[in-house]
């Protein structure tokens, strides 16, 4: 018998651990999305697409689903799914593992300004007009209408429909990994002078960072929201280690996944 496994995703980490799954026969292993990107990269398992309906509706779907274990590889900054994921682990006594990327860490010659949210970002650009690198999702794009003096070059997946409603504004649209040379080449084109972005993690989109630095270019970076405490592990490796030495436990009804809260 097979043991089921849903993967809440939306990352990288997540479709390679979905991959890394597929291969092996102890589970059946499926693939949530929120359906944000219009054309997702291909997965290596059955894909769900759409919300659950809250913390009620996910809850309702592990029980109705028999999930033996929910894995949150959602991106950092989704913190309310991270959130609904652990409120209905709980609630449907189904083990909860997160996947939650290492995060970024100042360097010697970063130029970091750090801040809490988009809005404190908006204000640390400044008050003049400024070349201004945008890498954030579609829903953050929207307070920078509040400072429509700066030019700004705006990288998204998909593209930002309608577009802001600013005066000077360039869309890209492009899907990572980004490499550090082409990033510089980038930054040197447009003559950016500041990059706003999320501390994601990882090396999908370092390249921008590494850039900046070695450019001497300032980085708004803005922090990671808090997230629910629960098991996790930084990689896939890892999560995977941790998947093998605590299965047997878990799966009957042993689970310090489960007892831990962490």
């Amino acid at each position: 018998m097979k043991h089921s496994i849903l993967i809440l995703g939306g990352t990288a980490e997540a479709r390679v651990l979905a991959g890394r799954l597929a291969d092996d026969t102890r589970f059946a292993t499926e693939l949530s999305l929120a359906g944000r990107t219009k054309a997702p990269a291909e997965q290596p398992v059955p894909v769900r697409v759409g919300g659950f309906g809250g913390v009620e509706g996910l809850a309702r779907y592990l029980k109705k689903k028999a999930i033996s274990l929910l894995i949150d590889a959602t991106h950092p900054y989704a913190a309310q799914m991270s959130r609904n994921a652990a409120e209905a682990a709980r609630a449907a006594g189904v083990p909860l593992l997160a996947l939650r990327r290492r995060p970024w860490v100042r360097q010697e010659g970063d130029r970091w300004t750090e801040v809490d949210n988009v809005a404190e970002a908006v204000t640390a650009v400044g008050p003049y007009p400024r070349n201004v690198f945008l890498t954030l999702g579609r829903q953050e794009l929207l307070p920078f209408e509040a400072a429509p003096h700066h030019h700004y070059l705006i990288r998204s997946v998909d593209p930002v429909f309608p577009p802001l409603e600013v005066p000077h504004a360039i869309y890209l649209t492009a899907r990572g990994p980004f490499a550090e040379a082409d990033e510089s080449r980038l930054l040197q084109e447009y003559g950016i002078e500041v990059i706003v972005a999320k501390n994601s993690g990882g090396p999908a989109s370092y390249g921008k960072i590494a850039a900046a630095r070695a450019l001497g270019i300032e980085v708004v970076l803005i922090s990671r929201p808090a997230l629910p405490e629960v098991h996790s592990a930084e990689t896939v490796d890892d999560l995977l280690v941790m998947l093998d030495l605590e299965l047997d436990d878990w799966l009957h009804h042993e689970s310090p996944l489960k007892e831990r809260g962490e």
